[in-house]
């Protein structure tokens, strides 16, 4: 089977405002592509005056609205998901050589494939990514919940970063686990996931991508070695799964393999770990949904749904469209990107009654977009879920009294990513 192209093959540099329509009326409604400190008052603008608005900064259509964001996701075949894993900035030259001379020829594993090659992989991974897996990790997850719970309450000061001391590790461990590495690789995987984000999703000069480069590079390798081992010693693992499966006659090539691996080491932690912070904040900052937990876990994976709906990991996603088409009634060249506002369609008006309020108490939703929606709907939502759960049910038994330090929480700025810098904590002695 022949090599699958680059990353860099689907990355195009954002039309510059004189070649495309630009929004002259009424600008572009408070939004800001990369400002992820509060979007959503931007987000209901947009969805209220301009909900498919063309962005000439970052060269998409921005679409808000549930309704269409949805349209979008289901219809594969006219908006493809090709752009997804593409660069939102061009690579520079001298990231574009570094990469070239280290062998980075890494794809997407699902999320930038479309049919047939999406469907017939995805087939495979599903097979490997089960719940029997996710069942056999729990007592880890539990443990490693509990050890890091424990050595966060130690503090003389009562004082603690959720994100950092609890939920920056716990996802990592989980996915190398999976995955067969060592989870003493925690740091390198962390700092090559963080590259990863700023590369694809971020917006860096030239000279800023150049160390996020070497790190891809390194990533890259890394992956390959993986399955390089999975052929010659085997193993109880999903990528010796995936080797066997290949084995066995199962259509997926080595670079497929390494594709997914790539996929799944930075999507199977990056986006938990956020979650897990974003649970302990949005819920804290609501006492009484606190309170209801403490006093009834079994709330907690409402809770989890609504803490998805009302403050996603992912709030963006990309698509391009193969032909010309409309979105909401507004026309779409062919060939052009498009934003999907999943944050905004989170709180939809026409969707979610009182959308700005968090109630985990609400029976719709499930219905959010966090986990995208058709062919591409995020295969590891299950495992996710299953570790914020445990995270939760863990805290609130050692540590009820658990409430967010004074002062502000910051984002990093990110096209897609909605991710705390830190979630400072505080408890009763």
């Amino acid at each position: 089977m022949a090599v699958s192209p680059t990353e860099s093959t689907v990355a195009t540099r954002p039309p510059t405002a004189s070649a495309c329509p630009v929004d002259h009326g009424t600008g572009h409604h408070g939004y800001s592509p990369f400002d992820m400190d509060d979007p959503f008052e931007a987000y209901a603008k947009l969805r209220s005056e301009h909900p498919v608005m063309y962005d000439e900064r970052i060269g998409y259509w921005v679409v808000s609205r549930w309704a269409d964001v949805r349209a979008v996701f289901e219809d594969w075949e006219t908006f493809s998901s090709e752009n997804a894993q593409a660069p939102v900035r061009e690579r520079g030259r001298e990231a574009s050589r570094i990469m070239k001379e280290g062998g980075f020829t890494a794809y997407s594993g699902l999320s930038a494939r479309v049919p047939p090659d999406h469907t017939r992989i995805r087939a495979i991974a599903q097979r490997a990514f089960t719940p029997r897996r996710f069942k056999a990790l729990e007592p880890a997850i539990r443990e490693n919940t509990r050890t890091a719970l424990r050595a966060m309450l130690e503090s003389p000061d009562r004082t603690g970063d959720f994100l950092m001391d609890v939920a920056y590790e716990i996802p990592t461990v989980t996915i190398l686990t999976l995955l067969g590495v060592d989870p003493a690789m925690v740091p390198t995987y962390k700092r090559w996931s963080d590259s990863r984000a700023a590369m694809t999703w971020g917006d860096l000069s030239d000279d800023q991508q150049i160390p996020h480069a070497h790190n891809l590079v390194e990533y890259w390798q890394e992956m390959q070695r993986l399955v390089a081992d999975a052929h010659e010693r085997g193993g109880d693992d999903l990528v010796a799964d995936l080797v066997e499966a290949q084995d066995a006659g199962a259509e997926i090539s080595d670079h497929e393999i390494a594709s997914l691996c790539y996929s799944l080491l930075f999507a199977g932690h990056e986006t938990t770990t956020t979650l897990i912070a974003n649970s302990i904040r949005v819920l804290l900052s609501h006492r009484e949904a606190w309170d209801a937990i403490v006093a009834d876990p079994a709330r907690i994976p409402s809770a989890i749904d609504e803490v998805l709906r009302y403050s996603g990991s992912i709030v963006a996603w990309r698509r391009k469209a193969t032909r010309d088409a409309e979105i909401g009634g507004t026309p779409i060249p062919a060939g052009a990107n498009i934003l999907l506002l999943m944050g905004s369609a989170n709180r939809d008006e026409d969707v979610f009654a009182h959308p700005e309020q968090f109630d985990i108490d609400r029976t719709d939703a499930r219905s959010h977009m966090s986990f995208g929606f058709g062919i591409h709907y995020c295969l590891g939502n299950m495992l996710a879920k299953l570790q914020d759960r445990i995270v939760l049910e863990e805290t609130i038994a050692a540590v009820p009294s658990l409430r967010l330090a004074d002062g502000p929480i910051g984002f990093r700025e990110n096209l897609s990513f909605r991710v705390p810098t830190s979630v400072a904590v505080t408890w009763e002695a």
